[in-house]
């Protein structure tokens, strides 16, 4: 499971592979979640849902790495309510809170066709999508 160096550096073969074509800040933001929720809860979903949501509070996920997001905080419904009962819907490292203007660019440089018809909520679901199918491709 992902653990950091003495330096603060996440061992990238540990790293989910989204991780491992993100910057270093990411890297080192998911293991350091990472270490501190398995030792604290023990290794296992619990640990990756909380390296998840501490990265997404500040990345967001493009294709098969996650870029930094213009301004911080909760990405999703589920985000919002946070904790281990959290509610809503998650949109797997989308950021459904930033502006349609930037869902439109992300949605352009993932080249979603019928981009420009859709609502921010249909954005968040075609993105989600894209995501999903270049992650697979480059596994």
């Amino acid at each position: 499971m992902p653990k950091t160096t003495k330096g603060g550096h996440a061992r990238k073969s540990e790293l989910p592979s989204t991780l491992q074509k993100s910057d270093a800040k990411a890297q080192r933001t998911f293991a350091k979640a990472h270490d501190a929720a398995a030792e604290r809860y023990g290794e296992g979903e619990r640990a990756y849902r909380v390296a998840y949501d501490a990265l997404k509070h500040s990345y967001e996920k493009v294709g098969d790495h996650w870029e930094p997001k213009a301004e911080k905080g909760p990405s999703d419904e589920r985000a919002k309510s946070g904790g281990p009962n959290a509610k809503g819907t998650s949109a797997e490292g989308v950021d459904a809170n930033a502006s349609k203007k930037h869902l439109m660019e992300v949605a352009r440089r993932l080249d979603i066709s019928g981009r420009s018809t859709m609502t921010k909520d249909q954005l968040v679901d075609a993105i989600k999508k894209a995501n999903r199918r270049q992650s697979a491709r480059s596994r």
